[in-house]
């Protein structure tokens, strides 16, 4: 049968599927647009929000985090999942709380970087992450660790920052907000 790419994709069956608190794993039968049956893996996540901090000229960093899908502690931007229910404006929020102790009034500007989300592996799950930036009362301290700060944003600085950061949803907000600022 030759290649149609205006035909979708059809799901013929569902075989498994292993819900937990922190995704879903389903496993199907698809028939692609040339006909053929495959097996097919993908996971239903909620939603991720990643948050720029910005305090008067400085980009604050929270403490390294251990990470165990790479095994290793790293330097991220403040970042997590959209509880249900949530709206991804309110999971920045909760974040800068939960991993910076920034209460909301200390929040002078939340912008988003998109309104749409971001698919993070479009082929294998249907996650989209929401990235922010939020300019911060400069007399507000954090109540959490802040490893550090980049204290002037300048073409340099953000290279500087882009070679420390490992997380590529991290890369892609600072480039955003580099790109659009």
């Amino acid at each position: 049968m030759p290649s149609n790419p205006e035909q979708p994709w059809q799901t013929r069956d569902r075989f498994l599927a292993l819900h937990s608190r922190w995704m879903t794993l389903i496993g199907e039968h698809l028939q692609d647009n040339q006909g053929q049956i495959l097996d097919y893996w993908r996971i239903e996540k909620a939603d991720s929000v990643i948050v720029l901090p910005i305090q008067g000229d400085r980009i604050l960093l929270p403490s390294p985090s251990y990470r165990p899908g790479i095994g290793q502690v790293t330097l991220d931007f403040p970042g997590g999942r959209v509880s249900a229910g949530q709206t991804p404006e309110q999971g920045a929020i909760a974040t800068l709380k939960r991993e910076l102790g920034f209460e909301a009034a200390s929040i002078l500007q939340l912008m988003p970087l998109n309104t749409e989300g971001w698919a993070i592996n479009s082929s294998f799950s249907n996650q989209k992450l929401y990235g922010f930036v939020a300019h911060l009362d400069n007399s507000a301290n954090p109540s959490a660790d802040v490893t550090g700060s980049i204290d002037s944003v300048s073409l340099t600085d953000v290279q500087t920052l882009l070679q420390t950061l490992t997380c590529l949803q991290c890369r892609a907000v600072l480039l955003e907000w580099w790109l659009n600022f």
